[in-house]
């Protein structure tokens, strides 16, 4: 089964996120911070993170690239794209919220293909 790792603090959006995630099929693990993000990342091998971009912590690009260091594929959502470093569209597929549940469930099969079929030949991270 694809095993997602959904990092995002707002309960809400993490709320829908999440249901719609596992109502497609995906198994989803579900943390608010970028320290126990990390901590998942040593322990369980995930096909994909969804990280928001701001978090209480750090950043959701730093989740990416230790996601991405460990071959795993990464996805950023945010509410405030202006407020982003530059060169972040340059390195990351970045979504948009609020993010309707096709354009979620898109993104996440451009990068692991439909749930259970796991396809490490779609896009790069």
């Amino acid at each position: 089964m694809t095993r997602i790792l959904l990092v995002e603090d707002d309960v809400d959006a993490q709320g829908v996120m999440a249901e719609v995630l596992i109502d497609a099929g995906y198994e989803v693990d579900i943390t608010d911070t970028e320290d126990s993000a990390r901590d998942l990342l040593t322990y369980v091998v995930y096909d994909l993170v969804i990280a928001d971009a701001l978090l209480p912590d750090g950043t959701g690009m730093a989740v990416a690239d230790d996601a991405r260091d460990n071959d795993t594929k990464a996805l950023i959502v945010t509410g405030c794209a202006f407020t982003l470093p530059y060169g972040t569209f340059d390195r990351y597929e970045i979504l948009l919220k609020p993010l309707p549940p096709n354009e979620l469930l898109d993104a996440v099969a451009r990068r692991v293909g439909q749930p259970g079929e796991l396809n490490r030949e779609t896009q790069p991270n």
